[in-house]
């Protein structure tokens, strides 16, 4: 069973509003065998000109499902934005590899420290390329085209992973004519 993280931004997270989400998430869990490990990250948002933004981000061992949508009214964002994730997960099913290819997963960290937000205005230059976030990413053994329906999946521009046949570490990317690059890593 899916747990849930479910915070919001300008709105209180009601009870009412949690059963409900949590209602929804729970459908899309009859397409994967254990989800017992998995952790819904649900973040509610209210504007101030009363639109209402729904995104939800479920890391799975296999891959990672991301939506966000927009509406009018909160519940009806929810609705939406589980649609959505249905349709991914329906339209991916057949084309990602749900299973370990009995592997370890590559960890890599990228660590850099983050610049003192009081800095003076002479180092604001300098400061501009200073890295504000790092993120930690487990690289899952897949080929390019996995990985560019992750990528998709996910709306990103570019994807990390670990090259299945070769075992390097390769990056796939979208290019501004909206085809795919390939970037491979050498030893």
């Amino acid at each position: 069973m899916l747990k849930y993280n479910i915070r919001g931004e300008n709105v209180e997270v009601t009870d009412i509003t949690r059963d409900y989400v949590e209602k929804k998430l729970f459908k899309l869990e009859k397409y994967f065998t254990d989800t017992s490990n998995s952790t819904a990250h649900v973040n509610l948002k209210v504007y101030s000109d009363k639109t209402a933004k729904v995104e939800v981000t479920v890391p799975m061992p296999s891959l990672v499902l991301r939506a966000e949508e927009t509406s009018q009214d909160l519940l009806s964002s929810v609705d939406l934005v589980t649609d959505k994730l249905e349709r991914q997960i329906r339209k991916y099913k057949t084309k990602i590899n749900r299973q370990s290819r009995g592997k370890g997963i590559k960890e890599i960290e990228i660590r850099n420290e983050i610049a003192d937000e009081e800095s003076d205005s002479v180092d604001e230059e300098v400061s501009m390329f200073d890295v504000v976030r790092t993120k930690h990413v487990s690289l899952k053994p897949m080929s390019s085209e996995e990985a560019i329906l992750q990528m998709d999946m996910l709306s990103h521009n570019f994807f990390i992973y670990e090259d299945a046949d070769t075992e390097g570490i390769n990056i796939v990317y979208k290019r501004k004519d909206g085809r795919y690059g390939l970037i491979e890593a050498e030893d």
